[in-house]
């Protein structure tokens, strides 16, 4: 039984509900972390906007729950995939995002969330994805690369947050 099936692990699409957990993983990530080059906290309403544009253009926002029958909103973690780049060419590729929330970290989540953020874009006739993972994330970049995906780039102090430089590795898995 994989980890998306297991009944400590539930993964499905998010909602409304779900936003105030959501927002709650991010901020702790935004603050605390490099997963996210972000170094303000976001908000509820910046999310519903979010899930509503992602909504509209068929992206999912997947979220784990600790169960097929947890209350909305509890969230332990969430993935979601979006365009690449803007320009027509790419449309076939998208880039994901995936967050855990800290006190659930190690407990196959991020597994789980990204089976089955691969199984939709696979279902959605993709081709390629992409992650965008901060060089030191190891434990981001052995997840990636267990599924597939190959380091295919590395930039050299793109980013800053906590006053250093941070890299970018860019890693892809072709789908089908």
């Amino acid at each position: 039984m994989s980890a998306a099936q297991s009944p400590f692990v539930h993964i499905r699409d998010a909602n409304a509900a779900d936003l105030p957990r959501i927002v709650a993983i991010l901020n702790e990530a935004i603050v605390h972390t490099t997963a996210i080059w972000s170094l303000e906290p976001t908000s509820v309403a910046e999310r519903a906007a979010w899930l509503a544009d992602r909504q509209a253009k068929g992206q999912p926002v997947l979220v784990a729950t600790p169960g097929p029958d947890a209350p909305p909103g509890e969230v332990l973690g969430f993935a979601t995939y979006g365009e690449f780049r803007a320009r027509s060419g790419y449309q076939h590729t998208v880039e994901n995002s995936l967050y855990v929330d800290e006190a659930a970290r190690g407990r196959g989540i991020g597994t789980a969330l990204l089976s089955a953020l691969l199984a939709r874009a696979t279902a959605a006739g993709l081709h390629v994805m992409i992650a965008g993972i901060e060089a030191s994330n190891l434990t981001s970049i052995r997840l990636h690369q267990r599924y597939g995906f190959s380091e295919t780039g590395r930039l050299p102090q793109v980013g800053r947050k906590f006053d250093r430089w941070l890299d970018l590795v860019f890693l892809q898995k072709i789908l089908n």
